[in-house]
């Protein structure tokens, strides 16, 4: 297909990474289908249960993967910037920080490093200022979690003072 303004035709392309989504699309909804399908217990002995929803969910994420690649064909999605990795790389690298170390320094600890390696990535580069802040907002949500909701969090030597 080609896009013409007043001046030149510029001839699109079929858009691969738009393909690429459809195609996690497609595994997703054939996968939630397959395992609703082979649900067993309660969910077989009725028609209308616990099998409707996920059937519906697949169905419409089969139609949203045909859906994508139709428009990928057709090369339809506009352009894209140029992505910039070192922001990805902090994100991941502070994921990654965070699921090494959440046994051995507990919850907040850990999930305060990510918070700060999360802001250095998004140009917040005042790690003086977001490694307490993390600290605090992720001890907060432990106590919310652990104290307050009975849940099981990962406990460090700052969870375990109190």
């Amino acid at each position: 297909m080609s896009v013409r303004d007043d001046t030149t035709t510029i001839q699109r392309r079929p858009d691969r990474a738009a393909f690429a989504i459809a195609l996690v699309l497609a595994i997703a909804s054939i996968a939630i289908a397959w395992s609703t399908y082979h649900a067993g217990g309660m969910a077989s002995t009725q028609p209308v249960g616990p099998k409707t929803v996920p059937y519906i969910v697949a169905a419409c994420l089969f139609g949203l993967a045909l859906w994508t690649a139709a428009e990928a064909w057709r090369g339809d999605f506009p352009e894209r910037e140029e992505q910039q990795t070192a922001p990805i790389l902090w994100v991941v690298g502070g994921l990654i920080v965070q699921m090494l170390t959440i046994k051995t320094v507990g919850f907040s600890l850990a999930t305060a490093l990510m918070f700060t390696a999360t802001a250095y990535a998004f140009n917040e580069r005042r790690i003086w200022l977001t490694l307490p802040f993390g600290l605090v907002f992720c001890f907060l949500v432990w106590l919310a979690f652990a104290r307050g909701l009975q849940l099981s969090l990962p406990a460090g030597p700052l969870e375990r003072l109190f």
